[in-house]
């Protein structure tokens, strides 16, 4: 069932826009989901901690650098939970970290995306949680564009939750 609550608020926000935009995988959309405005407004982020906290259970948390940094940093102080933030790749400097923050080998990670495409980004984070030593069968995002991520996460053996989807944000428009 739709977040109508979260919908409502991602479009008050106009996080959601129409036009001709380009995708971070290359393809080309007639409506664009804008994480950075949906991350910076209070509100949205505050309902999208809760209902993240809903859903992660007692998992550690993980987020994907740049767009989920805020999203899991909040839902963090919601479920009174450490986190660990999670690169594209690793550091060339300082510590050379990939992962930064502490998981135990084994521990059950859940990781938190923004949007949802192709699923590539959640893919490669899992692979790097797991090689680290993780435990991570899911990824939970705010929007799920219904453009193949489900299936691509699937392959990996990833469970993808979403909090809405394309549909139900485009529903009604």
């Amino acid at each position: 069932m739709a977040n109508q609550e979260l919908i409502d608020a991602l479009r008050d926000a106009e996080a959601v826009k129409f036009g001709e935009f380009e995708l971070s995988h290359g393809g080309t959309s007639e409506y664009y989901v804008d994480k950075y405005v949906f991350e910076t407004d209070p509100g949205c982020l505050r309902q999208i901690a809760d209902a993240f906290a809903d859903r992660v259970g007692d998992a550690k948390l993980a987020g994907v650098a740049l767009g989920a940094v805020p999203l899991v940093a909040a839902t963090a102080v919601e479920t009174d939970s450490p986190y660990v933030i999670v690169r594209k790749q690793k550091k060339e400097y300082g510590t050379g970290n990939q992962i930064e923050g502490d998981f135990d080998a084994g521990e059950e990670v859940v990781v938190l995306e923004d949007i949802a495409t192709t699923g590539q980004s959640a893919i490669d984070a899992v692979e790097a949680l797991r090689e680290a030593g993780a435990t991570v069968d899911r990824v939970i995002v705010v929007v799920d564009r219904e453009e193949g991520a489900r299936e691509n996460l699937a392959e990996h053996d990833i469970e993808l939750e979403s909090l809405v989807t394309a549909s139900d944000l485009l529903a009604d428009r």
